[in-house]
């Protein structure tokens, strides 16, 4: 009888303890969160990788080829249309002069080659009232013929368009004396610059845009100044028209 007393004392004691011991049983065995249970993103493989720069490789290759196949090409032939601003007199008002412009150009490499161009201009040059000729002649017409030749760059080179610069020098000759019956004397009173030939340079950005790999269309605003009178004419122009590339290196 008194062992069985002493079992019960035990239970009475050991109830109170039991929930204390399960918690802290709890809480040293914490639950996993959820996010601990999702997997970790995996990342790219080498497959993966070599397969993008694969796809990277092929386009760059794509690109060039289809550079080289518009500019690989050992000849270019251009036509078109000319503008100039000019001074046609030590005195008198610059006047608008329009024509026409031819060019050849031979590459040694894609970028790098040696222009020959020609152009024809035609304006009109405003005289005044001259009363001291007697001639009556306000608006007198005159003329230039350029041949040029010097080197061109192409520094900027895509598929579909480019951009060079060139550099050209040669001479023009001037014609002021049309409407005087080539009496040089009677234009050279009007005040326009004696007929002759004298030197002529041309600094221009050439663009171009692709219609074909072989036909494009091209604009080449310039700086070309001109010496006649023994003086130097600062005159500003371009040419425009399309460009056609042959023969393939």
């Amino acid at each position: 009888m008194p062992s069985f007393r002493r079992l019960a004392l035990l239970l009475a004691l050991g109830l109170p303890v039991s929930p204390a011991i399960l918690a802290q049983s709890s809480s040293s065995n914490p639950a996993t969160p959820d996010s601990a249970q999702q997997p970790a993103a995996e990342p790219q493989t080498q497959g993966q990788i070599s397969v993008q720069a694969r796809i990277k490789a092929r386009r760059e290759q794509r690109r060039a080829a289809a550079i080289h196949d518009a500019y690989a090409h050992r000849y270019e032939a251009n036509f078109g249309t000319a503008y100039l601003r000019f001074q046609p007199g030590a005195t008198l008002q610059r006047d608008h002069e329009y024509g026409w412009d031819v060019g050849f150009t031979r590459y040694s490499s894609d970028r790098l080659g040696i222009t020959v161009d020609g152009r024809g201009y035609f304006g009109s040059a405003y005289v005044y009232n001259n009363v001291i000729t007697n001639s009556h002649i306000t608006n007198a017409e005159i003329s230039q013929f350029t041949v040029l030749a010097g080197p061109t760059y192409r520094f900027y080179a895509q598929p579909k368009y480019s951009i060079s610069g060139r550099v050209l020098a040669g001479m023009t000759y001037g014609h002021f004396s049309g409407d005087t019956s080539n009496d040089t004397s009677l234009s050279t009173a009007l005040g326009l610059w004696p007929d002759s030939y004298v030197f002529a340079a041309s600094a221009g950005v050439v663009a171009e845009y692709n219609l074909t790999p072989k036909v494009g269309l091209r604009l080449a605003p310039e700086y070309a100044p001109t010496a006649f009178g023994s003086t130097i004419q600062s005159n500003l122009g371009f040419t425009a028209g399309i460009a056609y590339r042959f023969g393939k290196r």
